[in-house]
């Protein structure tokens, strides 16, 4: 390291680093994103479980709850909104009898909240809907919803977009949160409240020792 020539350069140079190093490397909050979309729940025992596969993949027995849920949710299972109707076979299908050659499978179709709904547009219902639905042993949990909530809408990659054909538009976009607050210095300072630490305070007194040696080399060598 270049020894400092001048002793106003020694200082502004040491202050400069001890600002560096008190200051620390800025990194502004990132922003989260949410999504907009029908998500797909598995109701087996009444409770609501987000389904492992797709709709057009899962087979339900006879028997089965499904659930569909069309809200602006994190992108995390754990953070989707799940179907405001119980998951209740009896309840749903509870009066159609069995046939056999067919399978009963209860369908909860929640439309969501006007807050999860795109702009210009209205869930078709406040309420869930509920509807008992009688397919085919191998039909896939997406046919069981085609036979009783046309129009169905997919993207390209066979995402369900809408259902009875809502919403109109859009598929699965994702919607920017708004970043955090700005924490509010505290009135007091504790030793556990993330103020400079003794390594911190130690590499800034290292600092201001290098600038004063400086100063004083400058100043031997000019006597």
């Amino acid at each position: 390291m270049r020894r400092c020539r001048l002793p106003f350069a020694c200082l502004a140079l040491a202050l400069a680093l001890a600002g560096s190093v008190l200051a620390g490397p800025a990194a502004g909050p990132a922003l989260a994103s949410s999504y907009r979309y029908w998500s797909f729940w598995d109701g087996a025992g009444g409770t609501w479980a987000y389904a492992s596969v797709g709709p057009s993949t899962a087979r339900p027995a006879d028997g089965s709850v499904q659930g569909f849920r069309f809200s602006v949710s994190r992108d995390a299972a754990a953070e989707a909104a799940r179907p405001r109707a119980a998951a209740d076979f009896a309840a749903i299908c509870g009066a159609t009898p069995a046939d056999e050659g067919a399978k009963r499978v209860a369908l909860v179709i929640d439309f969501g909240g006007p807050a999860d709904a795109p702009a210009g547009e209205t869930p078709p219902q406040a309420e869930p809907r509920t509807a008992c639905a009688q397919v085919a042993p191998q039909a896939t949990a997406a046919e069981a919803l085609a036979s009783v909530a046309k129009p169905l809408r997919y993207n390209s990659a066979a995402l369900l977009c809408g259902v009875s054909g809502y919403p109109e538009q859009g598929c699965g976009e994702p919607l920017p949160d708004a970043p955090p607050a700005t924490p509010q210095p505290k009135a007091e300072a504790d030793p556990d409240d993330g103020g400079p630490s003794a390594g911190l305070l130690a590499g800034i007194a290292a600092v201001a020792a290098l600038a004063a040696a400086g100063i004083w080399q400058s100043r031997r060598r000019t006597r």
